[in-house]
Order: C-alpha cells, then sequence, then structure tokens
C-alpha cells in the first residue's frame, strides 16, 4: 500500500463529503517523475497537435519540447546552470514563458517565478534570496532588472536571457495584440542574449538527472515578516496537483482552455499550463485580461473552460457587448481568490447555464487542496478536500480539534504541501505542527465545516489582503513605504471594495517637518511608482497617531476594526 493510501485509511482522517464525485478514487497515484517527462509523454503522442496557442500562432508539442530542450542546453553550456540552482522567469504570459520554464526544469535547475508587476527594488530581494544568477526577462520589462546584473561573483544576476512577444507573431491574429507584444524591441546590455540566439544555437542538455522529490519551483509568498518567502516545491508536489486537477475536473486531450490567469502564480500555472501539458490538451495564452478580446477568443477557438478570479468574471459579464459572442462552447469555468459574489453567480448562470466552481489553495500547497465537486458546488464554498488531503480543524491557540460545526484555523497534511520555505528554517518551524505522526501545515485562515463536509472562510488570521484574487501582505508594502522621506509611521490594512474585494489603504502618520509639503494623493503616487500596482495603497489616510499596545506594537487589528465598522 502507497504512503498516501495509509494516511487516507488512517482512522485519523475525518470522513469524506457524502458529494464527493462518485467516479473517483479517494487516492491519487502520483507519476514518479521529473515534471519534464510530461512535456516528452506528450510530445511523442501528440507531435503535430498544438500545445500553445498564441494570437492564431500555434506552437506544437513537438516544437515546445525541441525548444525547451534548447533553453536548458544554452543554460547549462553558457550560463553555467548546474543541478538545484535556482533560475529566475520574470516574464507576462506568452510561449516564451512556459518555454522558459520547462527548459529551466530540463536544466535539472529551479524554477523562481516573479510576478511581472514587481519593480527594482522588489525584484532585489528575489534575486539576493534566492541566489540566482540568471533570468529570463522579456523586452518591457528589461529596465527594472537590468540593474541587478553584476560584475563579478556574488555580485547578482550574471545573466539576463531577453524574450521578444512578437517573435511568436508568425500569424494573422484573430484580435490586435496589445502594443507591448507586437513591437519589435532589441535590448544591449551586460548579460544579455536574446531568445532567438538563444533558440538559434541549437546546444543540446545533458542527462535529465532530477528526481521526484528534487526541488522544482519555488513561488514566493509573503506573511507577517513583510519579506517574500520561497515555498520549496519538488516535482512530485507539483505533478500532485497538475494531475489532481485534470482528475478532477474531467479533462482529456482534446479540451481546449483559455490561459489569462498569471502563470507565475500557483494557480494559474497549475491550471494554465502543467495540468494541459500533461494530459495533452490546447491553452490559449493572453498576455493580459481583456474582456473582448478574451470573449473572442473564447468564440474563436471554441474554448471548453477557463480559470478566472472573481474580478475577471465580474467584468466579463458586465460587458454591455457580451450578446454578441458565441459563448456556447464552453463547458466549465472555476477559479479560487476572492469569494464570487452571489448575484455574479446568478448572472453567470443566466449567461451561460454554467455553475463557478471555486476552490482553495496557497502558494505553500501548490495551488488547490480544497475544490468543490463539479457536480454540486456551493456558493462561497472552499469545497471539500481532494485527494489524500487531511484537513483539520483546530483552536488557534491550543491547536486542539475543534467541535463540528465550529470555526477555527485550518491545518492540512498533503502530499502537494511545500517541503519548506526557501533559507528561512524559523519560519519554516512556525508553519508546521505535528500531530498523529504527521507533518501539518497551518494556514492561518480561519473556517468552519458544514454537516455536509464543504469547508468555508470565516476570517483570516494573518494579515493579508485579498485585492482582486492577489494576495497583498501589509507587512511588505509598510516596508516598502517607509522608504518615502515623509512618512514616520504606517499601518496598511484592507478596505472594501465593490470592483476588488478589497483595496490597500495606508493609515500614515506624517514627520512633523514634513506636514504640508505631502497629501494623501502625492504618498498614492509615489506607491504606485515604487512597488507593484496591485500592492499600492489606493487609499491614504493622515491621523496623527497610531494606536499601540503597552509594549508600542501597532494595533493594526484596530484600525481594520474601525475600518470595517466606518464602512
Amino acid at each position: 500500500m502507497s504512503t498516501s493510501a495509509v494516511a487516507v485509511s488512517s482512522k485519523s482522517l475525518h470522513k469524506r463529503s457524502p458529494f464527493w464525485p462518485a467516479q473517483l478514487s479517494p487516492n491519487l497515484s502520483i507519476p514518479a517523475t521529473n515534471l519534464f517527462y510530461n512535456a516528452e509523454v506528450s510530445a511523442a503522442r501528440y507531435p503535430d497537435k498544438p500545445f500553445i496557442i498564441f494570437y492564431d500562432t500555434p506552437v506544437t508539442f513537438a516544437q515546445f519540447k525541441d525548444e525547451a530542450e534548447r533553453v536548458a542546453g544554452y543554460l547549462q553550456t553558457e550560463c553555467g546552470v548546474k543541478a538545484g540552482d535556482r533560475v529566475l522567469l520574470y516574464m507576462q504570459n506568452s510561449p516564451q514563458w512556459v518555454i522558459a520554464y520547462y527548459g529551466i526544469l530540463r536544466a535539472n535547475a529551479v524554477v523562481v517565478p516573479v510576478n511581472p508587476m514587481n519593480l527594482a527594488d522588489e525584484l532585489e530581494h528575489y534575486v539576493q534570496d534566492s541566489g540566482a544568477t540568471t533570468a529570463f526577462v522579456t523586452q518591457e520589462l528589461y529596465p527594472r532588472i537590468a540593474p541587478l546584473v553584476g560584475e563579478g561573483a556574488a555580485e547578482g544576476l550574471r545573466h539576463l536571457l531577453v524574450a521578444t512577444y512578437s517573435d511568436y507573431l508568425t500569424r494573422e491574429p484573430f484580435a490586435t495584440p496589445p502594443e507591448f507584444v507586437s513591437a519589435p524591441r532589441h535590448v544591449e546590455g551586460p548579460g544579455v542574449a536574446h531568445w532567438a540566439d538563444v533558440l538559434a544555437a541549437n546546444i543540446a542538455p545533458g542527462p535529465l538527472t532530477a528526481g521526484p522529490d528534487d526541488l522544482c519551483v519555488m513561488p514566493y509568498t509573503s506573511g507577517t515578516t513583510g519579506k517574500p518567502k520561497g515555498c520549496m516545491h519538488t516535482h512530485r508536489s507539483v505533478m500532485c496537483t497538475a494531475v489532481g486537477g485534470c482528475n478532477w475536473f474531467g479533462s482529456n486531450q482534446d479540451a481546449v482552455q483559455l490561459s489569462v490567469l498569471p502563470l507565475f502564480h500557483v494557480t494559474g500555472m497549475q491550471g494554465g499550463m502543467n495540468s494541459p501539458l500533461y494530459n495533452g490538451s490546447t491553452v490559449v495564452i493572453l498576455p493580459r485580461w481583456d474582456r473582448d478580446v478574451a470573449a473572442r477568443a473564447i468564440e474563436h477557438y471554441r474554448i471548453n473552460g477557463w480559470q478566472a478570479i472573481s474580478t475577471m468574471v465580474v467584468d466579463f459579464i458586465s460587458n454591455p457587448r457580451i450578446g454578441e459572442y458565441d459563448l456556447s462552447s464552453l463547458a466549465w469555468m472555476r477559479g479560487g481568490g476572492a469569494t464570487m459574489p452571489d448575484a455574479v453567480v446568478r448572472k453567470l448562470r443566466e449567461l451561460t447555464g454554467l455553475e463557478f466552481v471555486e476552490g482553495y489553495g496557497m502558494s505553500e500547497t501548490m495551488a488547490a487542496t480544497h475544490i468543490n465537486p463539479p457536480q454540486n458546488p456551493k456558493p462561497q464554498c472552499l469545497g471539500i478536500p481532494v485527494f489524500d488531503v487531511d484537513a483539520r480543524i483546530v483552536d488557534p491557540i491550543t491547536l486542539e480539534e475543534v467541535a463540528e460545526g465550529e470555526a477555527g484555523e485550518l491545518i492540512m497534511s498533503a502530499p502537494q504541501v511545500m517541503q519548506g520555505y526557501w533559507g528561512n528554517a524559523k519560519a519554516t518551524n512556525e508553519a508546521f505542527i505535528e500531530r498523529d505522526g504527521k507533518r501539518f501545515l497551518r494556514t492561518g485562515d480561519l473556517v468552519r465545516r458544514d454537516a455536509d463536509g464543504y469547508y468555508f472562510m470565516t476570517d483570516r488570521l494573518k494579515r493579508m489582503i485579498n485585492a482582486s484574487g492577489y494576495k497583498v501582505w501589509p507587512a511588505e508594502v509598510e516596508a516598502l513605504m517607509y522608504r518615502h522621506p515623509s512618512i514616520k509611521e504606517v499601518c496598511v490594512i484592507g478596505a472594501q471594495d465593490v470592483k476588488r474585494g478589497e483595496t490597500v489603504k495606508a493609515v500614515v502618520v506624517l514627520d512633523p517637518q514634513q506636514i504640508g509639503t505631502v497629501n494623501e494623493d502625492d504618498i498614492i503616487k509615489w506607491a504606485h511608482e515604487n512597488m507593484a500596482a496591485y500592492k499600492a495603497p489606493r487609499i491614504v489616510q493622515f491621523i496623527d497617531t497610531l494606536p499601540k499596545s503597552g509594549s508600542g506594537k501597532i494595533l493594526w487589528r484596530k484600525l481594520q476594526e474601525d475600518e470595517a465598522a466606518a464602512r
């Protein structure tokens, strides 16, 4: 019996929901291979079938595998990338993003996906913390990362592999691409090699040696300490949710899927790339959200389904032109992040006849640990634990399990849980507890479970703002805002927002010498210039003093409660 089967049959695991999909086993056999093996299998099975479509330009499975291997050979030979080295991937959704990801894996290295909205100061932390010396970047993002290229050892980045999106616009597109996609550009600078030259070098990689328990990808997440932390995922943990998603939703090789969620995020990465590659289906990639282009793509390619966040769906169904498009091919829509409002669910159902299927996951769990059964979804619900997930609800203070129906902190033991945080043993130790001989991840989310075994979010223990599906960690934003010369103290909280669900608000105490020289709009503008747009406060409030505890700690929760009461 497998270790996962032992865990599931243990008497300590709570009984499954009666709505567990009847056709599915409770256990999932995870392939014991490097993730790149999926590219080899699909290229052998469907060599001439498009894996990626980018504005009508196809990349077949055979082409994809070939180009990923060329990238790997270049990384090893020209950039000195060795097994286990970390390589940054800093691009918007594109064929190059996917090819680079698998090229890094084929080089036996570790992918460090970076949000393309991050600016230079934020990028510096990823470079220093991961120890990466090589990065993939696209033309429009190059100026942000170029200052991080150093001359000698331990000076940061030494190699930048620069991609131009328009290299993959070889056919007349079904819709006009954004200017940053269609514009051919050429950049020069220290350490720069161009994507076309990387492929033209045609260097074969060395042997594929990484196994299922070697590191595969390291998405970064933040927390109460402010600095983002790398979540260490192995090929096995990534394979777990990639294969699990295919099984849960019954996807097959003939599916055509819209991939518009950011690929750097674990939900987009798994559902929009790794799962489709595993089962040999086709993804239509858009570099960023555009409701009309998305609707045209669904009609043009007869797309079966797509993953979305609530703000995308709200924007999509509120389009006054939505009736002009044939959406009859859509068979499913699913996603996570912010909870989907009832009114939006109803309007989506009226428009398409579909139920939106919500799920729950974290960077620490490589996407979903809970998903609603597709045949029996509940609104505003995290879903039920998926394959081999031992999910429990405990008192966050005593860590003892709470009574059925009561709220408590969600903890989980599952094969998709990360190994820990890169180079941060203290944070890793704080994130896990032992229970019944197993290692459980503390999520920091307060949930309750109903009589049917469905989980519902009730609150958060961690300071986190969910803005349009992006997780914003107040401590990280505060650390960046303290660089403003006029700010003496700052506390970042969440504020309600009709479109974003939540938005970022900064409560600021100005330096007495600066009062009258700067206003709220000045702070907002500065923030947008110095941090990713989704993190930047959209609301700034000046106050004389921040509430503090007897030990001098800022009482952020009181400010949060005051904000909720005022709204």
